[in-house]
């Protein structure tokens, strides 16, 4: 008689059931088929299994003539070792060597030879799937037990070993459920290393990343070497709001998926900061693969991604950066399907004025010839510039700066205007999906970003003599919203729009 054991998989971000079908046949001679479009790791599940099954005790598959299991359904492509403990268990039922009530029970986990059950990835995204159909039980490895005890309202049942597991479902030794975990004790204080007032001088530049921070803008910081542009993206994590539970639960799973989760946490509660070498390949920083996973865009979703040395990227690798930063998303195409990755983050971009650096430093001479210059400028092409809201010059600071004692602003203090501006955008776009002023879409910005007639006439001005495109008149608009946001000002003045003017590309 035939056994059905449910399991589940993932597809991007997304999980699917997958239902584990056992058949065994003593005539003939012995097989043990896998179908079901599996992977080479899903095939090798027949020889772990197999010893794990042995090593239990149990009369194992070679000893029980022919074995066929399924993966349904079919035609939905299968990968990892995550099937190997409801395959055995399959194959136990459907040989009578156990009993159980399989119906609502879900299983997940990687068999070793002596029957230990190891942790897996993607676990967040199949606890919540196990949670919309309704599922009362999750049995998972127990090292990812954490991970999926924040899905309320299922039962969590960690599991150590195939002959245990038989244990508890039998009834014979019950294994105690998995405590929920608290969400809101996971958001404590943050600490950072680095803090605003660490920085001696650039209040230019500091006032362009609180404007970055309160309305999701992305920016470029361009200056000699030494002048400070690491260490200011560094700072704006400090500076950034909390993160809040469904953005939490949405980053948790890029890192699930990814299997870029550390095995004692249970949630992601802080904004990533992602800095990819400028060697990094395309694949590396959007992702994909055979069966495609998020990178590093992506794993900085909600967080900052800062792209140090600018230039030196591949000119492909950064115009990859085209669509998350228009649309917020990745999408990563393959011969079997077309994937979508979260991809809303914040872009720091730094980079030298030329080869050198020393092009705008007024101290140093540059020794780069201007054909050089150019080259090495043009690396970075016009429509991924057009795409950054702030351009931001940091100049090298003299030794009065460096040598002050008074102490700068915190980064707490400037946290609290930017929570402030936060929540006057979190009220402006309620029930929409929209989080941040550069979000909005062309509808939003005609309903929230009305101009009067100075600001209007002060556009049209930029728009003349800047030569503008349409992106970049939006892009100022939703940069003066936010600066009017922090002023915890309705209206867009003048001379907000004016400040949003300057931190345009100014070759334009």
């Amino acid at each position: 008689m035939p056994a059905k054991v449910l399991s589940a998989t993932t597809i991007g971000l997304k999980s699917a059931l997958v239902e584990v079908e056992a058949d065994a046949v003593s005539a003939g001679l012995h097989q043990f088929n896998i179908v079901g479009l599996p992977d080479a790791a899903v095939k090798e599940s027949r020889d772990r299994v197999s010893s794990a099954i042995r090593n239990g005790g149990f009369l194992p598959p070679h000893r029980a003539g022919r074995v066929t299991v399924n993966l349904a359904p079919a035609d939905l492509k299968k990968e990892g070792p995550i099937y190997d403990l409801p395959i055995a268990l399959g194959f136990l039922l459907t040989t009578g060597q156990i009993e159980f009530d399989y119906k609502n029970k879900l299983f997940l986990g990687e068999l070793s030879l002596d029957g230990k059950v190891r942790p897996i990835k993607g676990v967040l995204p199949m606890a919540l799937l196990a949670f919309e159909k309704g599922i009362s039980e999750l049995f998972v490895p127990r090292e990812n037990v954490r991970e999926a005890s924040i899905v309320e309202n299922i039962k969590i049942i960690p599991v150590d070993t195939l002959p245990e597991l038989i244990s508890h479902l039998q009834g014979v030794h019950v294994i105690p459920e998995a405590e929920k975990i608290d969400l809101e004790e996971l958001f404590q204080v943050e600490e950072h290393l680095l803090d605003m007032a660490h920085i001696k001088g650039q209040e230019h530049a500091k006032r362009a990343l609180e404007i970055a921070a309160a309305g999701g803008h992305n920016v470029i910081l361009n200056g000699p070497p030494g002048s400070g542009k690491t260490m200011l993206a560094k700072t704006l994590p400090s500076i950034l709001p909390r993160l809040t539970i469904p953005e939490a639960m949405e980053v948790t799973k890029i890192f699930s998926v990814a299997g870029q989760l550390p095995r004692e946490t249970s949630l992601i509660s802080k904004r990533q900061f992602r800095s990819p070498h400028h060697s990094a390949s395309s694949v590396s920083l959007v992702g994909g693969g055979t069966y495609p996973r998020p990178g590093e865009i992506s794993m900085s979703h909600r967080g900052v991604l800062f792209l140090d040395e600018f230039p030196e990227f591949s000119r492909s690798v950064l115009e990859n950066l085209r669509q998350p930063l228009e649309d917020g998303i990745i999408t990563v195409s393959r011969a079997q399907g077309t994937l979508e990755f979260p991809a809303r983050f914040t872009l720091i971009a730094a980079m030298n004025p030329c080869p050198c650096g020393n092009a705008t430093d007024p101290e140093r001479a540059c020794s780069c010839s201007p054909a050089s210059i150019i080259k090495y400028q043009r690396k970075i092409s016009g429509p991924i510039l057009d795409r950054i809201d702030l351009h931001i010059e940091v100049p090298r600071l003299k030794f009065e700066k460096l040598s002050e004692n008074r102490e700068s602003e915190k980064s707490f203090e400037i946290r609290n205007r930017v929570e402030k501006a936060r929540q006057i955008q979190k009220e402006r776009f309620k029930n929409t999906p929209t989080v941040t002023n550069s979000e909005m879409c062309s509808d939003q910005i005609k309903n929230f970003c009305a101009l009067d007639c100075s600001s209007a006439e002060l556009m049209k001005q930029a728009v003349s003599r800047m030569h503008l495109s349409a992106r970049s008149y939006y892009r100022i608009i939703k940069v003066a919203r936010t600066i009017a946001d922090l002023s915890e000002n309705d209206t867009i003045k003048p001379e907000y729009i004016a400040e949003a003017i300057q931190y345009r590309f100014k070759t334009e």
